[in-house]
């Protein structure tokens, strides 16, 4: 009887779990279904009343242990319809293929909206309207959008998706130029934008793709003649320009691009002598042809190959060519002799020379530098053993003088040749500021081994390092953290409010948080800064900055503004209190803590050393909610740097709020009682602050 009712038991169980709902995904899964049409034959196991295992239905692949949909593979099976919003639902996805069917209406932002997403491919549909401007924040391997009808222009978003090893826009209908910043695709190998509308030159900046193995910009209406840069791409196959307006000379740098083997430049306007290096390695008839100007060694050339004539010289030629060749070498012999006697005079003026072509400029007196050769002197011309940290566009030496203390000296990648005396400017202006939360700049200097900042060493590195780095050397408990957070918020509301004109950072983050040896936080970074006069809200610029850091907003418009800076201190006080990155190969850390928002489990988030060690964890939730204001999606309802700064002083203890107040009257006695008092206010104006601004916690983030 006893073993009756445990197969009772075991087949009730079963039939339970044949019958239990379905969840989100297999739900969102239905809602896809239900919004395409022609689905009877290609999607007929998809099927919740009789096959509710959707991870067996077709083109559905799951985890096998948590059993999410990790991959949606629908290509070719002449699907119609619309790209579904509940495709969203399918958090976990990492795959999607909907290649070589007949969907149409536009690209949702939901899409958008999957950081584990490394492989979306839209291809040769009938996709309408713009590219979404947040498709900058998918971290895709592979992205392609080609076969469609998309317009507008390219974001200038996707410059920053700095994992995309494949762009594919080709064969649409985009206009405008191709944004520079797509230079910033170092991963990239294959970048195909053919046959579209796209006007405007070929940015040099791609030049910059070292990765680069297949560009084709063929079909489009590019004017202006081919960047000397693009030859420097050492492993570029296949380099297709054709059916363009290009004019000017074929660059003999194309030359150099010894793994070519597909160079295709027909239709143009191009004119000159072709390379003599490319006519010997290409064997393609119709490689040149459409450029009626350009003279080589090619078929249908303009000027074929001459023959040499024959050249009969007479004596008097001869004795001439004799004579001048005997006076040549006399006139060496005289030059040798001379210069053994004025060797001491040669060495002065070129030591003179020297120093003509190298401008070193001295902005604050108490760096203890003299002349260019002091710095080549101690760093060994640059030697990498003095290397303590690389970036995008600099490199990073540390120099120890023997009259002062180390400095740091950034080697810029780009020396700026073309616009000189604006870089000079800029760098005055930063100069002149001098706050303890920012790094200062020293001075710099113009010369032939690149452009050279010089600024404060940093003993305990970024604030990146700390949190982040493979050896943690240090442990941050939550009063550093929350000092490190003071620090950087009162540089920042400087550089907001008290500088004219204001400036505006645009590159806040994690690394560019630079720790002294009393962990006293120091922006760095000023490679991007921008400069905004009084009467203006707002700049319009390219988009800048760092994935995982950018404000939507921003990337949206191209409108920047002070409230974008604060989008990303948001971030970093996320960083600050959960220890995690801002992105992480699948995870969003702003998403994360918007969920547990949403389900009032945001304390489970919080870094284990900063649980341990604070003391008041309602210090910790009103991080959290500071947090959260200053990333608002509106930048209408983000605070400002001076109302970060306060509340975040306000939960400092009351003998750090003591350091970093005003210095007292020397005539009146400090007390006990002022401190307290002081702490006690600040701490008053911080929950007021917090009230006035309730509702707006009170709402969603998004």
């Amino acid at each position: 009887m006893k073993e009756m009712m445990q197969l009772m038991l075991v087949f009730m169980l079963l039939l339970l779990g044949v019958a239990s709902p379905m969840n989100d995904e297999g739900k969102a899964l239905m809602a896809i279904k239900g919004s395409f049409s022609n689905v009877v034959n290609m999607l007929l196991d998809w099927d919740d009343v009789h096959n509710s295992d959707f991870c067996s239905w077709r083109g559905v692949f799951c985890d096998n242990v948590s059993f999410s949909v990790v991959s949606l593979d629908l290509q070719g099976n002449k699907l119609a319809g619309q790209i579904p919003d509940e495709i969203g639902n399918c958090a976990s996805l990492v795959y999607l293929g909907l290649r070589g069917n007949m969907l149409t209406g536009t690209l949702s932002s939901d899409m958008c909206q999957f950081t584990g997403l490394w492989y979306l491919d839209i291809s040769y549909n009938q996709i309408t309207g713009e590219i979404p401007y947040n498709i900058g924040f998918l971290q895709v391997a592979t992205l392609s959008l080609q076969g469609n009808r998309l317009t507008g222009k390219i974001p200038e978003v996707i410059g920053l998706m700095q994992a995309l090893a494949v762009l594919d826009l080709s064969d649409n209908e985009l206009v405008g130029p191709i944004p520079p910043i797509l230079g910033n695709l170092s991963f990239t190998g294959k970048l195909q934008l053919n046959d579209n509308q796209l006007v405007g030159s070929i940015p040099p900046e791609l030049g910059k793709l070292e990765q680069l193995f297949e560009l084709d910009l063929s079909g489009n209406s590019f004017s202006g003649s081919i960047p000397l840069t693009l030859g420097g791409l050492e492993h570029l196959l296949i380099f297709d320009v054709s059916f363009n307006l290009l004019s000017g000379v074929i660059p003999t740098e194309l030359g150099q691009l010894q793994n070519l083997n597909s160079l295709i430049l027909n239709n143009n306007k191009l004119h000159g002598k072709i390379p003599d290096q490319l006519t010997n390695c290409f064997t393609l008839i119709n490689l040149f042809l459409g450029n009626p100007y350009l003279c080589g060694n090619w078929v249908g050339s303009i000027c074929g190959p001459s023959l040499p004539k024959s050249r009969v010289f007479s004596k008097a030629v001869v004795i001439c060519i004799v004579l001048g060749i005997i006076t040549l070498l006399c006139m060496i012999l005289i030059v040798v002799v001379k210069s053994k006697q004025q060797k001491e005079i040669l060495k002065g003026s070129s030591s003179k020379q020297a120093e003509v072509s190298t401008k070193l400029v001295v902005l604050h007196m108490d760096m203890a530098i003299h002349t260019f050769d002091d710095i080549m002197r101690v760093t060994e011309n640059f030697n990498k053993k003095f290397i303590i940290g690389y970036g995008a566009s600099s490199t990073v030496y540390k120099c120890t003088l023997k009259t002062s203390r180390p400095i740091a000296i950034k080697r810029l990648y780009n020396q700026y040749q073309d616009n000189l005396r604006e870089f000079e400017t800029e760098l005055e202006t930063i100069g002149r500021i001098r706050h303890r939360n920012i790094v200062s700049l020293h001075g710099y200097a113009l010369s032939s081994v690149g452009n050279l900042l010089f600024y404060d060493y940093m003993e305990n590195g970024s604030l990146w390092d700390l949190l982040h780095g493979t050896s943690k050397k240090v442990k941050l408990d939550w009063e550093t953290r929350l000092k490190i957070a003071v620090g950087a918020a009162q540089g920042l509301a400087y550089l907001h409010h008290d500088c004219t004109p204001r400036i505006i950072h645009r590159d806040i983050k994690s690394s560019n948080i630079l720790l002294d040896e009393n962990f006293v936080a120091h922006l760095s970074d000023f490679g991007i800064a921008k400069s905004i006069p009084t009467s203006k809200t707002h700049a319009s610029t390219y988009v800048l900055g760092t994935i995982g850091y950018i404000d939507p907003e921003y990337a949206r418009t191209s409108r920047l503004n002070e409230k974008s800076d604060i989008y990303s201190f948001g971030i970093v006080l996320l960083e600050l209190l959960t220890g995690k990155k801002a992105v992480d190969n699948e995870s969003n850390l702003h998403q994360l803590i918007l969920a547990k928002a949403d389900d009032n489990t945001v304390m489970e988030a919080v870094d284990p050393e900063v649980t341990v060690t604070c003391m008041d964890l309602g210090h910790i939730r009103k991080t959290f909610k500071l947090a959260l204001l200053c990333t608002k999606r509106n930048p209408l309802e983000r605070p400002t740097m001076l109302e970060v700064s306060r509340v975040l002083l306000s939960l400092l203890p009351s003998m750090q709020v003591a350091k970093k107040l005003p210095s007292p009257d020397p005539s009146k006695k400090p007390t006990n009682y002022g401190v307290r008092e002081q702490q006690q206010e600040r701490s008053e104006e911080g929950s007021q602050w917090f009230e006035q601004f309730h509702e707006v916690i009170s709402k969603s983030s998004v």
